[in-house]
């Protein structure tokens, strides 16, 4: 058996009491975090989710304050210009000839370049062309331009004659007939000059809509245009690049 002396005894109490205080302070913390959450916990729903009307602030002009408008106030399309409507309804019957173009590739080279760049521009083009007809639609427009009366006019099934007068760059119908025709390098040579062609004449159209007072400021449609610039002016650079590949 161990035998404490005095000293001992008084150190045992010490550690004792220093338990003890330790013990305390943490069942405050305890407590008083347990409180805190409770109080959290127990806010007022208003507090945390207001029952009043949502407020519809328009900002002013620089150097006017702010306006309050009703509750039922609704957002509004900004005002588009007649060539807004002309740019996209023209634009997507420009993409569906080189989406036509694409589609002869298949059965008529081997070409790992050509069909390469011949996949990305049917997935680019086709992508654009929904997104061209949702813009439309969105905004009550029809998706296809009215055409002319003429002989060699035709409906929007057809992207082969009758709109090279409209569409800048797009294949006369005796383009395409040679294009359907040639096979293998041929073709390929058909192909990538056609679509160059078909390219610069986009870039056309863009250049003409910004050029048009009023037009191309809608944020949707600038963005868009200014895409179909920068994707387009690239893939003619690959395309001349193929063009001028020696065999």
């Amino acid at each position: 058996m161990t035998h404490l002396t005095l000293v001992d005894i008084k150190f045992l109490n010490i550690i004792r009491k220093a338990r003890s205080a330790a013990s305390l302070v943490l069942s405050s913390v305890f407590v008083a975090g347990a409180v805190a959450v409770f109080c959290f916990s127990s806010l007022p729903v208003w507090a945390q989710r207001p029952d009043s009307a949502p407020v519809v602030v328009q900002p002013g002009a620089p150097g006017q304050g702010t306006q309050v408008l009703p509750a039922s106030t609704r957002a509004k399309l900004p005002p588009r210009s007649a060539k807004d409507i002309e740019f996209m309804q023209g634009m997507i019957m420009h993409h569906a000839q080189a989406v036509e173009m694409t589609d002869l590739i298949e059965s008529r080279t081997e070409n790992k370049d050509i069909r390469m760049i011949g996949a990305r521009i049917s997935k680019s083009q086709s992508d654009e062309m929904e997104f061209m007809q949702r813009w439309l639609e969105v905004r009550s427009e029809s998706t296809s331009m009215k055409m002319p009366d003429a002989p060699d006019s035709h409906s929007h099934g057809s992207h082969s004659s009758g709109h090279q007068m409209l569409m800048p760059g797009m294949l006369s119908a005796k383009q395409m007939d040679e294009l359907k025709k040639a096979k293998g390098a041929e073709f390929d040579r058909l192909f990538l000059a056609g679509m160059i062609q078909h390219h610069q004449g986009a870039l056309v159209m863009v250049k003409d809509l910004f050029e048009t007072a009023g037009a191309g400021h809608e944020a949707e449609l600038f963005s868009f245009a200014t895409d179909v610039d920068t994707g387009q002016r690239a893939e003619i650079k690959s395309m001349e690049t193929l063009l001028n590949k020696k065999p």
